[in-house]
């Protein structure tokens, strides 16, 4: 096996694929990367046997092989290497040995057999559509936050992502939940996901997918089966395991007779939340709302702190309401609107309260209230 490549390609496609690789693993091939050289081609392989992310890339090939090389120890030897210079890599079989020389440069890498490294992306995908990079990130954007890192609800553990009816039209709908606050997306259902398993992607794999799609305009390519889903983005190819569990009927906890309607400035409502919130112990980060007609008091007491409180303009006609909520997680999901303005659905202190913007009736956030 021997091949030239330039050192920028060569980082960028270690860079997509080495994120995956574990740095403490008790298998030892899963540290490694695989390198199979093609034709015109070195593709690379990582696993960490739940995910998978393939790239490949153009190379200057004067012998094809396949070896797998530390992924890790890779990737840092290339990022040191000078910009612009050509890598000249080749296989030595006898010594088991993987050479990468640049410039002056020349390393020597330990190898294990490329037909040792698992392959978890193999098997039918049975339903395949396509989705703008654009669309994607922003079902991700708008839940991942509120995906739970409880590990005993490990169902929680991800975005469930189906297809449901909304106002008698078919939609793609993201949803995800910790117990505390639920955030729900969609868009239009895309053409050929008709029928879809619901689906639920783990967090690790939401964050890698959302990595890989920052700042592209491709189309994606979207394969689901029961068992796994795959997203082709440009020359990446990121495979998955789903999370196998039932995710629970969030329909239920989405209030449909909140009667209270509150409005307000987002950025203002957001800066009062900060402000307020500094002087709120770490583990409660309770704030007090205080809700009158056309006035809101933002609260909050710390008997080791102090207290604090700040009142802003608002649209509310109702009777007057107290209701406490999370200051991190009114703040995530104030975060998420891209209106001026947010509407606040509110029934009693004890109650869910539902979140939108008003200039936006496809994204909805539902959170539940705390004792202050």
């Amino acid at each position: 096996m021997r091949l030239v490549i330039e050192r920028g390609e060569l980082l960028r496609a270690l860079g997509h694929v080495t994120s995956v690789v574990e740095r403490r693993t008790t298998i030892p091939i899963l540290s490694n990367v695989l390198l199979r050289v093609r034709e015109s081609t070195l593709e690379f392989k990582a696993t960490d046997l739940e995910r998978e992310v393939i790239e490949g890339v153009a190379a200057d090939v004067q012998q094809p092989g396949a070896v797998t090389v530390p992924a890790h120890m890779l990737h840092d030897i290339v990022r040191k290497l000078p910009d612009g210079s050509q890598v000249d890599i080749r296989r030595d079989a006898e010594k088991e040995r993987l050479t990468l020389a640049a410039g002056h440069a020349r390393f020597a890498l330990q190898t294990l057999p490329a037909e040792d490294f698992p392959d978890i992306g193999i098997g039918e995908m049975g339903q395949e559509f396509e989705l703008t990079a654009q669309d994607l990130k922003r079902l991700i954007d708008k839940t991942r936050f509120a995906i739970s890192t409880e590990e005993t609800r490990y169902y929680l553990n991800g975005i469930y992502l189906h297809t449901a009816q909304s106002n008698n039209k078919a939609t793609l709908r993201a949803v995800a939940t910790d117990g505390h606050r639920l955030a729900q997306v969609e868009l239009p259902l895309p053409k050929g996901a008709e029928g879809m398993p619901g689906v639920i992607i783990p967090r690790k794999t939401v964050h890698e997918l959302n990595r890989l799609i920052e700042g592209s305009s491709a189309a994606v390519k979207v394969a689901v089966s029961p068992a796994k889903v795959r997203f082709e983005i440009g020359s990446v190819t990121l495979t998955s395991k789903l999370i196998d569990g039932t995710f629970p009927d969030y329909g239920r906890v989405i209030p449909q007779g909140n009667d209270k309607e509150l409005t307000v400035s987002n950025a203002e409502f957001m800066s009062a939340v900060d402000r307020v919130s500094t002087i709120a112990s770490e583990r409660g980060r309770a704030v007090k709302l205080n809700i009158k007609p056309d006035k809101l008091v933002l609260s909050v007491n710390n008997p080791e702190g102090g207290s604090a409180t700040e009142e802003i303009g608002v649209e509310y006609s109702s009777s007057p309401l107290e209701i406490g909520f999370n200051a991190r997680y009114l703040l995530d999901i104030a975060g998420q609107l891209e209106g001026e303005r947010a509407t606040f659905k509110l029934a009693d202190p004890g109650s869910p309260t539902m979140v939108n913007d008003p200039g936006d009736a496809t994204a909805l956030y539902v959170l539940m209230p705390m004792r202050v």
